[in-house]
């Protein structure tokens, strides 16, 4: 399937930073982006000793002898008091060089600021009758409020593997253990690189999505826990279709949907 609607969904999802952006780099590693004058109002001496400048066309942090972690954190927590972040969560994320390889972690709420790359997951539930289980988001949500969405979606934290935060995440948001599902499996993975649409926080998304599809047992129904999901419902894959050609569901749904069909 090649609709129309489905090839703009998809560049939306890959959209470039609008104003630009300079490299944002810790220890002269390259970790992200920023808006070149956004970092200008915070001073060069952070706390810990940790150092901030523009230099060579980019933002520079160079750590103390606490690290790159803490140095990030610092930057974090000034940015917070300049009201520089995106919503403050108390969860860190890990932050990785240009080669994949992870230098340390940050506060959740600064990695759309700074351009951070992150990782995500979502379980497609299907019914054995054939229909598929879907969430709509709670009206409460900062992002895409009351919209449809896959039966679990959500964030790997730096203390998860994949495979762990596909776990904690399907019970919190729906429930269900994921030793309960038969035929789980890996399918596949979108990535997102568009301007951030939380706050104004002059961000960047940058997120690779791994998408994961299992049975859900006729005798099992999920079960919100954390308060951030309205309802479930079961559609049938013509509904969930026809609603995503309406852009009622989510754009990451959408798309990791759009790959779960094979278009």
């Amino acid at each position: 399937m090649a609709a129309g609607w489905l090839a703009a969904a998809r560049a939306w999802a890959n959209r470039p930073a609008l104003p630009p952006r300079v490299p944002f780099r810790v220890d002269g590693e390259c970790v992200g982006s920023v808006q070149v004058r956004v970092l200008e109002c915070l001073g060069a001496d952070l706390a810990g000793g940790h150092r901030l400048r523009f230099s060579d066309g980019a933002w520079q942090l160079c750590s103390s002898a606490e690290g790159a972690t803490a140095a990030m954190n610092a930057l974090a927590r000034a940015m917070r008091e300049a009201r520089l972040n995106g919503p403050w969560r108390d969860e860190q994320l890990a932050v990785c060089n240009e080669r994949g390889e992870r230098i340390g972690t940050i506060e959740r709420g600064l990695v759309r600021p700074l351009g951070i790359a992150t990782a995500a997951v979502h379980l497609i539930g299907l019914a054995e009758d054939g229909r598929m289980w879907v969430q709509q988001r709670a009206f409460s949500k900062a992002n895409n409020p009351g919209m449809w969405d896959t039966l679990m979606g959500g964030m790997v934290s730096a203390a998860d593997s994949l495979e762990q935060a596909l776990a904690r995440e399907t019970w919190e948001e729906a429930g269900l253990r994921v030793a309960d599902l038969p035929g789980l499996r890996h399918g596949g993975h979108v990535d997102f690189a568009q301007p951030a649409e939380e706050e104004n926080n002059a961000g960047y998304m940058r997120e690779r999505i791994d998408w994961f599809a299992a049975t859900v047992p006729a005798h099992l129904r999920p079960v919100n826990q954390d308060g951030e999901v309205e309802r479930f419902e079961l559609m049938t894959i013509a509904e969930v279709q026809q609603r995503m050609a309406r852009a009622q569901f989510t754009p990451e749904a959408t798309l990791l949907l759009a790959d779960h069909f094979g278009w």
